[in-house]
């Protein structure tokens, strides 16, 4: 497989995703919790990396197997574009996954148990997502599960590994007995810092699949826009940008986060244009990428007011 046929199948270019709360996560510990340990985040990087690629990967090869329409496997899938052999993607899906996997446990020695039992239920998430009878990116609840898990996920897996012994949460297994304890106030604060990579994340799905309705449909795949109706489902992609701006309001007036990322409120401006245009049409090959550009607006503005208050 060329190097450029890899990068097609794992759609590195979609990996902003999981950056960003990776880039914001390490930014805010270091601000909230004056910590940061570089060898667990860069072992908590590379793992989350190479398993957004595996996910991807599988995603792929599941809607060519999947595909009913001979056109799309050929002309769409990425696949079929390139000729990849089905052995080579399954042996790329099971490299990867492993890498990820050793990289996760290494990270968990390093840290707590917490973490595994956080990676294992991220890593459950990310097969289901694309793997089984009835995959989650199959069903109306694609949205809910890729914003959460990524936006929330990650950029709490990037706090905590920085600030395990912080009292955020803790986890112990002594004998018979399994304890758990969490700093509710402490989480809270860090679901609030979320919402806004949670938010433009989902609507990176919800946009994918609100373009794709149609296609969608003759290939057996029910997403959410299928079950609200496409009406409803650009109301609630309006929504979601309002709720993300909304939190980062919320979490300077708490002093979360420093009082100038009220600045990232100007983001709103170009944010609402590129909404604008989405509501006019929903075209993949045109206005897909404005899901994409918003998320590096919102979180982009976000990462660079936290680096310049973490660093002043």
């Amino acid at each position: 497989m060329s190097l450029r046929a890899f990068l097609k199948l794992v759609e590195i270019q979609t990996k902003l995703a999981s950056l960003f709360p990776f880039l914001v996560g390490s930014l805010f510990v270091f601000y909230r919790y004056g910590t940061f340990r570089p060898i667990n985040t860069l072992i908590f990087f590379f793992s989350m990396f190479l398993f957004d690629l595996t996910t991807t990967a599988i995603n792929n090869y599941m809607d060519y197997r999947k595909a009913t329409n001979e056109q799309y496997r050929k002309q769409k899938n990425i696949i079929g574009q390139e000729n990849i052999p089905e052995w080579l993607v399954v042996t790329t899906i099971l490299c990867l996954l492993t890498t990820a996997t050793g990289l996760g446990i290494w990270l968990v020695f390093k840290t707590d148990i917490l973490v595994l039992v956080i990676g294992m239920v991220c890593f459950a998430i990310g097969i289901l997502y694309t793997f089984g009878p009835i995959p989650i990116s199959r069903m109306p609840l694609g949205e809910i599960f890729s914003g959460v898990t990524m936006g929330f996920g990650i950029l709490f897996l990037t706090v905590y590994v920085n600030a395990f012994d912080q009292n955020i949460a803790n986890l112990v297994w002594e004998g018979r007995m399994i304890s758990f304890r969490a700093d509710l106030l402490q989480i809270l604060e860090i679901v609030l810092v979320s919402i806004p990579c949670v938010a433009t994340i989902a609507n990176i799905m919800l946009a994918n699949n609100i373009c794709d309705l149609e296609e969608d449909i003759k290939n057996n795949r029910f997403t959410l826009p299928y079950y609200i109706g496409k009406k409803y489902a650009i109301w609630l992609f309006n929504a979601l940008y309002l709720i993300a701006f909304f939190a980062i309001l919320a979490a300077a007036a708490l002093h979360l986060l420093p009082k100038i990322m009220l600045l990232a409120l100007l983001a709103s401006i170009p944010v609402y244009k590129h909404v604008k245009l989405f509501n006019k049409k929903q075209i993949k090959s045109e206005t897909f990428v404005i899901s994409v550009k918003n998320l590096v607006i919102i979180n982009g503005v976000i990462s660079a007011i936290l680096c310049l208050a973490v660093f002043i």
